[in-house]
């Protein structure tokens, strides 16, 4: 794919909307140029990164190209809203409990390009911190306020946060396909102990 042409080369500043290091590129929004610029894997590895913090200020020089601004070369990366919250994930990803269980919750408000939000757990009044690679972690792309979901939660640096989120129909089917199992598995259990119990009968009487 061919640059439109050599003018159309130009250095802009704005912010990291969202980059994924597993699929390869993100996309950079700037008031500098119309649309968003896609940061493709191999000119964030010439800039000496392997990832782009969501919400961080750039430097960059784009090209644009007949499906639309891409970036050429990183000139810098600042760093990202709330003092970087979004670009150091790892401090707010927690792994999820083994056994916490799915609780519904409600979207307050979701940003995805600081990449993080707040949720509501039913009940409940803190709020609880999602952050876009928990999203990422079940396919989530994105969320809309006042959207149920059901969630499972951690504590965090900054307080509780979701460790899972799942949409909420999804989450409701795979709670009936355990409980069914569950069910089922009890039965047989059941069942098992019943005829034990009958061969044990059939056999004293035998003696």
């Amino acid at each position: 794919m061919d640059v439109v042409s050599e003018q159309s080369v130009v250095e802009v500043e704005g912010r990291v909307k969202w980059y994924d290091a597993l699929r390869g590129y993100g996309f950079i929004i700037s008031d500098g140029v119309e649309g968003d610029i896609l940061a493709h894997a191999n000119c964030v590895r010439a800039s000496g990164r392997t990832s782009l913090p969501e919400g961080a200020t750039i430097r960059l020089e784009a090209a644009l190209f007949e499906r639309g601004w891409q970036a050429v070369q990183i000139l810098e990366v600042g760093e990202g809203p709330e003092q970087g919250l979004a670009e150091r994930p790892s401090e707010f990803v927690g792994a999820a409990p083994a056994d916490g269980p799915l609780e519904p919750a409600r979207v307050k408000w979701f940003d995805r390009g600081k990449g993080f939000g707040f949720l509501n757990i039913f009940g409940r009044h803190e709020d609880v911190f999602v952050h876009m690679e928990v999203l990422r972690r079940t396919g989530v792309a994105d969320l809309a306020p006042g959207e149920a979901v059901a969630i499972r939660t951690t504590s965090g640096p900054r307080g509780l946060m979701a460790a899972e989120v799942r949409p909420w129909e999804t989450a409701v089917s795979e709670t009936a396909a355990s409980e069914t199992e569950a069910t089922e598995t009890a039965a047989s259990h059941t069942a098992a102990s019943h005829t034990s119990r009958g061969e044990a009968s059939s056999g004293s009487g035998e003696d």
